[in-house]
């Protein structure tokens, strides 16, 4: 039997951000906007789709006089994420 996908992370750019805040300490906005290719705005609401489901934490900081958003993947979120990645595979399999 097929195992349920988790429906936050089966969309596209939800999985992005989340693939890359699992390989890396944390990120910033800009640099997720970039790796992912997205819009300010649709990074904007999928980042805090992510954080509303506690799959990341958000901190609001200043560099200097720009604002600085730092993402970093929870607890939660790991576990989000492997159990998505192992349901996936059992598609494969």
């Amino acid at each position: 039997m097929l195992k349920d996908l988790d429906p936050l992370l089966h969309s596209q750019l939800r999985l992005g951000v989340m693939s890359i805040l699992m390989a890396v300490e944390q990120a910033d906005f800009t640099y997720l906007k970039e790796k992912t290719n997205a819009t300010a705005g649709n990074i904007s609401v999928q980042i805090d789709k992510l954080e509303k489901a506690n799959y990341i934490s958000v901190e609001k900081s200043f560099r200097g006089k720009r604002p600085l958003t730092t993402c970093k993947i929870t607890k939660k979120g790991i576990t989000a994420f492997e159990t998505y990645v192992n349901h996936l595979k059992s598609y494969i399999n």
